[in-house]
């Protein structure tokens, strides 16, 4: 029997969804995984503070900056849990101090992009969202030069079928409303107007250098299929599973083993149908900007991904409609002239980012898209 090391895991928004399934999977496998860091944004100080008295680790606490500090620990595993672009300090924390970053805050990588894939060594970075992880995978099967594509898979969200005319009088509690994931309300909406699977795109051409015309997105509605990859000679690789994060989740923290019984596998003793459907880029076109945005390079991702989280929160409070979201976010975008600097910096990515809030809450307030 193959003997197990513990590893010293740290935790950043330890009270979010990711969060609180990683410390599931901690609390069910104590030969496994130790916390040493716990941080969160704050939202849910009396969760935080359980956590904290549960776990005991040797360093906790709230905001960014102790975010920062504790994604610099010495550890084995580094879990950026964090929703947003206020990740991006604490994902280029662990990459320098060269621990591995189990990346469930993909906004930092996007808005990142050469930011933070220069300062990351070979297989430092390990993808916690399910489709990246689908696709990590797959490429065990076959030499990088076999690949031919990556089909990332969409539930299509629970407007699925719909025209863009049929989403016009959509509210909050619909979009809030997903058939297959339990999620927080930003990624949930994000899932219902295809921006998650806009941003997806951009990150699986950052975390596996594939070209972007090489990257696909198909809807499956049942989420068993989280993604795909297909090779030169005509075979494709998929990874299926019950909707859980927590396979990816324990992949993330364990790469590159697994863990046994993370998650319940498929039933095959049950009658199981997969379904795949070409993506409505009409009536979803998040998936083809977020492809330009990513084409355009340099700052254009970040300015996608904070306009469109702008969007979102005016969504949510009944300030615009919800394909204003996508429509604001284009509007942005086309006023938008990415700067030809040679290297990215942390003030280049912030920088877009607050001209990105401003611009679209200035597109808001002129009233395009509104309710």
């Amino acid at each position: 029997m193959t003997s197990v090391s513990l590893r010293d895991v740290v935790i950043l928004g330890s009270t979010g969804s990711i969060g609180t399934q990683a410390l599931d999977l901690v609390r069910a496998n104590p030969d496994r995984f130790r916390v040493v860091g716990l941080t969160a944004g704050g939202s849910n100080q009396e969760r935080f503070e359980a956590q904290v008295r549960e776990f005991t680790p040797a360093f906790s606490g709230l905001g960014e900056a102790a975010s920062v500090k504790a994604a610099g620990l010495a550890c084995d595993v580094v879990l950026n849990g964090i929703t947003g672009a206020v990740g991006l300090r604490p994902t280029l924390a662990a990459l320098e101090a060269g621990n591995t970053l189990a990346l469930a805050n993909k906004e930092s990588l996007i808005i990142g992009g050469p930011l933070v894939t220069s300062r990351a060594a070979p297989g430092q970075i390990v993808p916690v969202d399910s489709e990246h992880a689908a696709v990590a995978q797959c490429l065990r099967g076959g030499a990088p030069e076999e690949v031919r594509r990556l089909v990332l898979t969409a539930s299509g969200g629970p407007f699925r079928g719909r025209t863009r005319a049929e989403l016009a009088d959509v509210g909050p509690e619909q979009a809030l409303n997903h058939p297959t994931w339990s999620m927080g309300p930003v990624i949930t909406v994000n899932s219902a107007t295809l921006v998650n699977k806009g941003l997806e795109v951009i990150e699986a051409h950052l975390l596996f250098g594939i070209p972007f015309d090489q990257i696909e997105v198909v809807v499956h509605p049942t989420s068993v299929v989280h993604s795909m990859v297909e090779f030169h000679d005509g075979s494709t690789l998929v990874q299926a599973s019950p909707p859980t994060m927590m396979i990816p989740i324990a992949l993330g923290l364990n790469w590159p083993d697994r863990v046994p019984d993370a998650a319940l596998p498929v039933d095959w003793t049950k009658p199981e149908t997969w379904e795949f459907f070409p993506l409505d880029g009409d009536a979803f076109p998040a998936v083809g900007l977020a492809r330009s945005a990513g084409e355009r390079g340099g700052t254009a991702p970040a300015v996608y991904n904070a306009a469109n989280e702008v969007c979102v929160d005016a969504f949510l409070s009944g300030e615009l409609a919800f394909t204003g979201i996508v429509d604001t976010v284009a509007s942005v975008l086309g006023d938008y002239d990415v700067p030809l600097t040679q290297e990215l910096t942390v003030d280049d990515v912030l920088g877009a980012d607050a001209w990105a809030r401003r611009a679209a809450s200035r597109v808001i307030a002129e009233g395009a898209g509104t309710v």
